[in-house]
């Protein structure tokens, strides 16, 4: 068994407190269901946010989920570098898993799709 990170992105419309916190789930859920993982596989999920996006922590989305209650959470400010892509969240979610790094699915989704184009299932 490896220790694998596995990278996801979302933007919003709107610094609000409900569609950030369901872009969080979003993401995560095809994180989840794209990876089959489960709680007890993931060691920590570290959650940006770029500077626009302060009405909530993301982090509480994922509290709120069944089984997730003692996955460590730590949620940051993304680097603000100009041009950079507004409204964003990211996630690494760092597993145990039997998967190659080849096998890895990364999830980009909504405007984060341009991010990493070459990892954007289609």
């Amino acid at each position: 068994m490896s220790v694998r990170g596995i990278r996801g992105a979302i933007t919003v419309d709107t610094n609000e407190k409900e569609p950030i916190l369901k872009a969080t789930l979003e993401m995560l859920h095809a994180i989840v269901a794209d990876n089959n993982i489960q709680p007890d596989d993931i060691c920590s999920v570290f959650i940006t946010v770029t500077n626009d996006l302060d009405d909530t922590f993301p982090a509480v989305a994922i509290r709120q989920m069944s089984g997730w209650e003692l996955v460590p959470l730590m949620c940051a400010l993304e680097v603000p570098v100009k041009g950079s892509l507004a409204r964003c969240i990211r996630l690494m979610v760092t597993v145990n898993t039997d998967k190659t790094q080849a096998e890895i699915k990364h999830v980009y989704l909504g405007g984060a799709q341009v991010l990493r184009p070459d990892l954007t299932q289609s």
